[in-house]
């Protein structure tokens, strides 16, 4: 299992580089995305990026009905006009919550462990994850992006960001 990179971490804020395709696929490149899986499992994740296991590289894994989901250099190529506001929390950022508004749709392409090139549309909860990692790969965290007249529904033992 990988250690998780807590705030305020400074590869937290960094842009993720693109992953060189040639990895893809080797034996190294695939323990890692199955590193990945395992602890975003065992963290009871729904979503992890690469820069959150101290990795600046655009990698993200999501947790699907299918099973876990990894997305290399994904990118979204389409949002909906509409968006919807709803609470969000964070590996990264222990013990908070937010309320974040995003895109009820999108359409993301990226490359599939495969190295295959794929195109998916999510909706609802699923389009609120991809988006949440993605914006990782960006260095923006969930609270860049809450409500700011709401800005915290904090639980027991929460700190407070500045």
């Amino acid at each position: 299992m990988l250690k998780i990179v807590i705030n305020p971490n400074p590869l937290l804020r960094e842009i993720a580089e693109e992953v060189d395709l040639k990895a893809v696929g080797t034996k190294d490149f695939n323990k890692f995305l199955d590193s990945m899986m395992e602890t975003m499992l065992a963290k009871d994740g729904v979503g992890l990026a690469a820069p959150q296991v101290n990795e600046s590289i655009r990698v993200i894994v999501v947790n699907t009905k299918s099973g876990p989901l990894a997305m290399i250099n994904p990118e979204i190529v389409k949002k909906s006009v509409s968006k919807d506001w709803d609470e969000e929390g964070c590996l990264s950022v222990p013990h908070t919550f937010g309320q974040v508004k995003r895109y009820r749709t999108i359409v993301c392409q990226f490359v599939g462990r495969d190295g295959q090139k794929k195109k998916i549309e999510a909706k609802g909860f699923f389009a609120r994850i991809i988006q949440h990692e993605i914006d990782h790969l960006d260095g923006i965290l969930y609270y860049d992006r809450i409500n700011k007249d709401n800005p915290f529904q904090a639980i027991e033992g929460a700190v407070e960001i500045s």
